[in-house]
């Protein structure tokens, strides 16, 4: 599982069948502490997450995990959306 936040949507009118239904969001790659590394990746959302959101997501064969994502072309899948981080005893972060 990787922490991420949801930075935008990718609309794909032209897609394959087995994407039909999915929305696709952008998701950047979030340190413990909050700082964006650069990294990004497009995720099929599970859960319903927004634009903003830190959620935590999948990527590789377990993508393909979620019933969402069960037999569709995946490589990555937001699975949750944080409420909050806490790390030896301090709170980083809260929604």
């Amino acid at each position: 599982m990787n922490l991420g936040k949801v930075v935008g949507t990718i609309v794909a009118s032209q897609k394959d069948d087995k994407l039909t239904g999915t929305k696709l969001q952008i998701v950047r790659q979030l340190e413990l502490d909050g700082s964006e590394t650069g990294a990004f990746v497009i995720a099929i959302d599970a859960v319903g997450a927004g634009e903003g959101e830190v959620v935590l997501y999948a990527s590789g064969s377990s993508a393909r995990q979620t019933a969402v994502t069960k037999d569709r072309p995946a490589d990555a899948v937001i699975m949750a959306i944080v409420d909050s981080i806490e790390v030896g005893g301090k709170l980083l972060y809260e929604k």
